[in-house]
């Protein structure tokens, strides 16, 4: 079978279908292979790619309806190069509606923390619109963009999509920022409070109707290296209001550019969305749901390691389902089959 030369030896694993979860438990983790130097795992083109440091993997569906890791093989035209103002280590995000890309531009070391592996943020945040039209929103210089990757959600329902950010300020810290295109430019739509400390930072999870009341919330992992809180905000006028919070998870590891260890979906199919969430150790992995304004902890699933990645959904199996994948600090690609 020419697939699986593919594969090298210490790296190939077939799986079997997942076991059906006991009662009480979430979906049981299955092992699909081992990476070394696993640094993260993302969804390009539909597809998850798992980046490594020898180079960059994919998931291989077998004939037999299994599958294998395997090396993603070198792409057969040229990549479109990213932009040549955005800072090291970031994405170019792409959007469907009236934002086409949105990235971080500008790159500034007037911002001395490092939490994301070296001392360069964002002065900028420049978008691509769906004319054509490139537009920035600058920052003064009491704040950077503490951030890497920005995250479109249409907010309000209203068809145009917002960019969730991450602004931090020399004096206070971290606060989450809503910016959307209004009226030909690039503006602010609304802030939260910054923490109030500096060198204190905080993780967006993402944008969703977390209570189930038809409106859409923010919600994020406010110091994720000490404490870890998960806090949801409301828009409201110009300001992200606190609607809500919760003590003892974390999204990041200090010095990683691992910035999407959680995932928003609707796990229990109430119509509200829930959070998959690492715990503080990073070794449970928790589906947090706010159904009714009220935390509760659905279900979890323990890991011997700790997660080192991105927590992905992709449908796997061609159920039209929502499968979780997730990497672990020794390189064990983890799924949790819907």
């Amino acid at each position: 079978m020419r697939i699986i030369t593919l594969l090298p030896a210490l790296l190939a694993a077939l799986i079997l279908p997942a076991m059906a979860p006991a009662a009480g438990l979430g979906p049981q983790p299955v092992l699909l292979g081992k990476i070394d130097g696993l640094m993260d795992i993302l969804i390009v083109d539909g597809a998850p790619v798992l980046k490594a440091e020898a180079g960059d993997y994919q998931i291989l569906h077998l004939p037999d309806g299994k599958l294998a890791l395997a090396p993603l093989p070198a792409p057969e035209k040229d990549i479109v190069p990213a932009p040549s103002d955005i800072i090291p280590q970031a994405r170019v995000v792409k959007g469907s509606r009236d934002i086409r890309a949105v990235w971080f531009a500008s790159p500034t070391s007037r911002y001395g923390h490092a939490v994301l592996g070296d001392d360069i943020e964002a002065a900028a945040l420049k978008v691509e619109t769906a004319r054509g039209e490139f537009l920035s929103y600058r920052l003064t210089d009491d704040s950077v963009f503490e951030d890497l990757t920005p995250r479109l959600a249409d907010i309000d329902g209203d068809g145009r999509d917002e960019v969730i950010a991450v602004r931090s300020y020399g004096d206070s810290g971290a606060a989450v920022a809503l910016f959307g295109l209004r009226q030909g430019g690039l503006v602010r739509l609304a802030e939260s409070s910054s923490i109030g400390l500096p060198y204190r930072w905080l993780n967006p999870v993402g944008a969703g109707d977390f209570d189930g009341d038809g409106d859409s919330e923010i919600a994020v992992i406010q110091t994720p290296h000490i404490g870890g809180i998960l806090i949801l905000y409301r828009w409201q006028g110009d300001r992200l209001a606190e609607v809500s919070r919760r003590f003892g998870f974390s999204t990041h590891a200090i010095g990683s550019t691992a910035l999407g260890m959680s995932a928003v979906l609707d796990l229990d199919g109430d119509g509200a969305d829930e959070m998959l969430l690492p715990d503080q150790d990073r070794t449970t992995l928790k589906a947090v749901s706010h159904a009714g304004g009220v935390f509760r902890i659905l279900w979890s699933v323990s890991n011997d390691i700790r997660i080192v990645t991105s927590i992905v959904t992709v449908d796997m199996g061609g159920q039209s389902g929502a499968d979780i994948l997730y990497g672990l600090a020794d390189g064990a690609v983890m799924m949790l089959a819907r």
